[in-house]
Protein backbone atom coordinates (compact mmCIF):
# COMPACT_ATOMS: atom_id res chain seq x y z
CA UNK A 1 0.00 0.00 0.00
CA UNK A 2 1.24 3.71 -0.27
CA UNK A 3 0.16 6.96 0.69
CA UNK A 4 0.64 9.94 -1.50
CA UNK A 5 -0.56 13.62 -0.94
CA UNK A 6 -0.51 16.89 -3.14
CA UNK A 7 -1.29 20.51 -1.98
CA UNK A 8 -1.87 23.55 -4.20
CA UNK A 9 -1.83 27.12 -2.21
CA UNK A 10 -1.31 30.31 -3.50
CA UNK A 11 2.35 30.39 -3.03
CA UNK A 12 3.24 26.83 -4.23
CA UNK A 13 2.59 23.23 -3.76
CA UNK A 14 3.59 20.22 -1.26
CA UNK A 15 4.17 16.48 -2.37
CA UNK A 16 4.58 14.16 0.03
CA UNK A 17 4.72 10.23 -0.47
CA UNK A 18 5.78 7.07 1.53
CA UNK A 19 8.47 4.59 0.20
CA UNK A 20 6.83 1.25 1.49
CA UNK A 21 6.34 -1.65 -0.26
CA UNK A 22 4.50 -4.69 0.61
CA UNK A 23 4.17 -7.96 -1.49
CA UNK A 24 2.98 -10.18 2.00
CA UNK A 25 4.06 -10.01 5.41
CA UNK A 26 7.22 -11.53 4.76
CA UNK A 27 8.24 -9.28 1.34
CA UNK A 28 8.32 -5.58 2.81
CA UNK A 29 10.74 -3.15 0.88
CA UNK A 30 11.74 0.47 0.58
CA UNK A 31 11.48 2.15 -3.06
CA UNK A 32 11.40 5.78 -4.04
CA UNK A 33 7.88 6.96 -5.16
CA UNK A 34 8.20 10.47 -5.34
CA UNK A 35 10.30 11.83 -8.65
CA UNK A 36 11.50 14.99 -9.77
CA UNK A 37 12.53 16.09 -12.75
CA UNK A 38 13.86 19.56 -12.79
CA UNK A 39 15.82 22.18 -15.07
CA UNK A 40 16.13 24.91 -12.60
CA UNK A 41 14.31 28.15 -14.31
CA UNK A 42 12.56 26.19 -17.37
CA UNK A 43 10.56 23.85 -15.75
CA UNK A 44 10.08 21.36 -11.93
CA UNK A 45 8.14 18.69 -12.01
CA UNK A 46 7.00 16.10 -9.41
CA UNK A 47 5.52 12.73 -9.50
CA UNK A 48 4.16 10.55 -7.05
CA UNK A 49 3.01 6.72 -7.34
CA UNK A 50 0.30 4.21 -6.54
CA UNK A 51 -0.25 1.09 -7.03
CA UNK A 52 1.53 -1.67 -8.85
CA UNK A 53 5.26 -1.05 -8.22
CA UNK A 54 6.36 -2.90 -11.57
CA UNK A 55 3.53 -1.06 -13.57
CA UNK A 56 4.71 2.36 -12.21
CA UNK A 57 8.45 2.01 -12.49
CA UNK A 58 7.41 1.14 -15.65
CA UNK A 59 5.78 3.94 -16.75
CA UNK A 60 8.16 6.02 -15.34
CA UNK A 61 10.45 4.77 -16.99
CA UNK A 62 8.93 4.96 -20.49
CA UNK A 63 8.49 8.62 -19.32
CA UNK A 64 12.27 8.91 -18.79
CA UNK A 65 13.03 7.32 -22.13
CA UNK A 66 10.45 9.24 -24.21
CA UNK A 67 7.77 7.85 -26.45
CA UNK A 68 7.80 7.73 -29.91
CA UNK A 69 4.90 10.33 -31.28
CA UNK A 70 3.42 9.11 -34.63
CA UNK A 71 2.35 12.33 -35.38
CA UNK A 72 5.44 14.64 -35.30
CA UNK A 73 7.96 11.97 -35.51
CA UNK A 74 9.16 13.06 -32.31
CA UNK A 75 10.34 11.73 -28.87
CA UNK A 76 7.76 12.94 -26.12
CA UNK A 77 9.12 13.49 -22.26
CA UNK A 78 8.14 15.33 -19.71
CA UNK A 79 11.28 17.49 -20.56
CA UNK A 80 9.97 18.63 -23.55
CA UNK A 81 6.33 19.18 -22.96
CA UNK A 82 5.61 22.70 -23.74
CA UNK A 83 2.77 22.73 -21.10
CA UNK A 84 2.21 21.00 -17.77
CA UNK A 85 -1.52 19.94 -19.54
CA UNK A 86 0.35 18.08 -22.24
CA UNK A 87 2.94 16.53 -19.60
CA UNK A 88 0.03 14.87 -18.02
CA UNK A 89 -1.51 13.56 -21.45
CA UNK A 90 1.96 12.14 -22.06
CA UNK A 91 1.78 10.48 -18.28
CA UNK A 92 -1.79 8.93 -19.67
CA UNK A 93 -0.08 7.71 -22.90
CA UNK A 94 2.49 6.00 -21.35
CA UNK A 95 0.15 4.30 -19.08
CA UNK A 96 -2.41 3.42 -21.88
CA UNK A 97 0.81 1.90 -23.56
CA UNK A 98 2.13 0.10 -20.61
CA UNK A 99 -1.50 -1.64 -20.22
CA UNK A 100 -1.56 -2.68 -23.70
CA UNK A 101 2.24 -4.26 -23.17
CA UNK A 102 1.14 -5.93 -20.29
CA UNK A 103 -2.61 -5.89 -20.03
CA UNK A 104 -3.00 -9.22 -21.49
CA UNK A 105 -0.19 -10.79 -19.04
CA UNK A 106 -1.32 -9.44 -15.97
CA UNK A 107 -4.91 -10.63 -16.74
CA UNK A 108 -3.94 -14.11 -17.25
CA UNK A 109 -1.90 -14.22 -14.10
CA UNK A 110 -5.27 -12.60 -12.22
CA UNK A 111 -3.38 -9.31 -11.44
CA UNK A 112 -5.28 -6.25 -12.00
CA UNK A 113 -4.06 -3.40 -13.68
CA UNK A 114 -3.13 -0.43 -10.60
CA UNK A 115 -2.03 2.28 -10.60
CA UNK A 116 -2.46 6.07 -10.30
CA UNK A 117 -0.29 8.95 -9.90
CA UNK A 118 -0.07 12.68 -8.82
CA UNK A 119 1.58 15.00 -10.90
CA UNK A 120 2.25 18.31 -10.38
CA UNK A 121 4.95 21.43 -11.08
CA UNK A 122 5.31 24.44 -13.20
CA UNK A 123 6.11 24.82 -16.81
CA UNK A 124 7.56 28.29 -17.59
CA UNK A 125 5.03 30.09 -19.05
CA UNK A 126 2.53 28.10 -18.14
CA UNK A 127 0.44 28.01 -14.45
CA UNK A 128 1.56 25.81 -11.68
CA UNK A 129 -0.90 22.76 -11.74
CA UNK A 130 -1.52 19.27 -10.21
CA UNK A 131 -3.33 16.64 -11.98
CA UNK A 132 -4.56 13.34 -10.49
CA UNK A 133 -3.92 10.35 -13.33
CA UNK A 134 -6.21 6.97 -13.10
CA UNK A 135 -5.35 3.70 -14.53
CA UNK A 136 -7.05 4.22 -17.46
CA UNK A 137 -5.12 7.29 -18.47
CA UNK A 138 -7.79 10.04 -17.82
CA UNK A 139 -6.85 12.38 -15.32
CA UNK A 140 -8.85 15.10 -12.85
CA UNK A 141 -6.82 18.74 -12.18
CA UNK A 142 -7.07 20.36 -8.20
CA UNK A 143 -9.03 23.39 -8.09
CA UNK A 144 -9.06 26.14 -5.26
CA UNK A 145 -11.92 24.98 -3.82
CA UNK A 146 -10.57 21.74 -2.81
CA UNK A 147 -6.93 22.70 -3.16
CA UNK A 148 -5.45 18.97 -2.15
CA UNK A 149 -5.25 15.50 -4.00
CA UNK A 150 -4.48 12.06 -2.49
CA UNK A 151 -3.68 8.06 -3.95
CA UNK A 152 -3.59 4.88 -1.98
CA UNK A 153 -4.31 4.94 1.48
CA UNK A 154 -6.33 8.11 1.94
CA UNK A 155 -8.65 7.64 4.30
CA UNK A 156 -6.69 7.91 7.51
CA UNK A 157 -5.18 11.20 6.50
CA UNK A 158 -7.64 12.42 4.69
CA UNK A 159 -9.71 14.32 8.08
CA UNK A 160 -6.96 16.75 8.64
CA UNK A 161 -6.57 17.89 5.30
CA UNK A 162 -10.57 18.58 4.95
CA UNK A 163 -9.95 20.74 8.16
CA UNK A 164 -6.98 22.87 7.70
CA UNK A 165 -6.24 22.77 4.19
CA UNK A 166 -7.31 25.75 2.50
CA UNK A 167 -6.23 27.64 -0.79
CA UNK A 168 -4.76 31.09 0.98
CA UNK A 169 -2.36 29.18 3.95
CA UNK A 170 1.30 29.46 3.91
CA UNK A 171 3.23 27.01 1.89
CA UNK A 172 5.21 25.49 4.74
CA UNK A 173 1.99 25.06 7.02
CA UNK A 174 0.74 23.06 3.87
CA UNK A 175 3.60 20.63 4.76
CA UNK A 176 3.44 20.72 8.39
CA UNK A 177 -0.76 19.48 7.96
CA UNK A 178 0.42 17.08 5.06
CA UNK A 179 3.23 15.61 7.37
CA UNK A 180 0.25 15.27 10.32
CA UNK A 181 -1.67 13.56 7.11
CA UNK A 182 1.09 11.17 6.69
CA UNK A 183 1.81 10.69 10.34
CA UNK A 184 -2.15 9.46 11.01
CA UNK A 185 -1.97 7.12 8.38
CA UNK A 186 1.38 5.44 9.33
CA UNK A 187 -0.40 4.84 12.72
CA UNK A 188 -3.51 3.36 11.43
CA UNK A 189 -1.83 1.27 8.64
CA UNK A 190 0.89 -0.90 8.30
CA UNK A 191 1.11 -1.12 4.87
CA UNK A 192 2.53 2.98 4.48
CA UNK A 193 5.98 3.35 5.78
CA UNK A 194 9.04 5.89 6.37
CA UNK A 195 11.05 6.97 4.89
CA UNK A 196 8.88 9.78 3.66
CA UNK A 197 10.03 11.98 0.98
CA UNK A 198 8.23 15.64 0.65
CA UNK A 199 9.08 17.92 -2.07
CA UNK A 200 8.16 21.76 -1.80
CA UNK A 201 7.83 23.99 -5.33
CA UNK A 202 7.39 27.91 -5.13
CA UNK A 203 5.03 29.43 -7.77
CA UNK A 204 6.65 30.94 -10.45
CA UNK A 205 10.07 29.59 -9.40
CA UNK A 206 10.82 27.01 -11.77
CA UNK A 207 12.67 24.72 -9.31
CA UNK A 208 12.12 22.68 -6.31
CA UNK A 209 12.69 24.87 -3.08
CA UNK A 210 12.70 21.41 -0.61
CA UNK A 211 13.32 17.93 -1.94
CA UNK A 212 14.09 16.02 0.95
CA UNK A 213 13.90 12.47 2.75
CA UNK A 214 12.53 12.35 6.54
CA UNK A 215 14.29 8.87 7.70
CA UNK A 216 12.70 7.02 10.52
CA UNK A 217 13.97 8.92 14.22
CA UNK A 218 13.67 12.18 12.29
CA UNK A 219 13.31 14.77 15.48
CA UNK A 220 10.91 17.00 13.91
CA UNK A 221 8.79 14.82 12.58
CA UNK A 222 8.87 12.87 16.09
CA UNK A 223 8.29 16.02 18.01
CA UNK A 224 5.44 16.89 15.50
CA UNK A 225 3.85 13.46 15.74
CA UNK A 226 3.95 13.50 19.73
CA UNK A 227 2.48 17.39 19.70
CA UNK A 228 -0.53 16.23 17.55
CA UNK A 229 -1.35 13.33 19.94
CA UNK A 230 -0.70 15.71 22.64
CA UNK A 231 -3.29 18.32 21.09
CA UNK A 232 -5.77 15.70 19.64
CA UNK A 233 -5.92 14.27 23.84
CA UNK A 234 -6.00 17.75 24.75
CA UNK A 235 -8.73 18.72 22.83
CA UNK A 236 -11.23 16.17 23.78
CA UNK A 237 -10.35 16.54 26.95
CA UNK A 238 -11.97 20.30 26.82
CA UNK A 239 -15.24 19.51 24.96
CA UNK A 240 -18.06 19.04 27.53
CA UNK A 241 -19.44 15.39 27.98
CA UNK A 242 -22.39 14.48 25.84
CA UNK A 243 -25.38 15.68 27.59
CA UNK A 244 -27.13 12.85 26.24
CA UNK A 245 -29.25 10.83 29.59
CA UNK A 246 -30.81 7.19 28.49
CA UNK A 247 -34.75 7.50 29.60
CA UNK A 248 -35.58 4.66 32.26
Amino acid sequence: MTYCCGILVRDGMVMIADTRTNAGLDNISTFRKLHVFRQPGERVLALTASGNLSISQSVVAMLNEGMENAGTGEVDTLMNAPTMFQAAQRIGDAVRRVHHIEGPALEASDVKFDVSFLFGGQIKGDKLRLYMIYSAGNFIECTVDTPYLQIGEHKYGKPILDRAVRYGIDIYDGLKIALLSMDSTLRSNLGVGMPIDVAVVRRDVCDAELVYRIEPGDPYFHDLSERWSAALRAAHIAIPRPPYVTQR
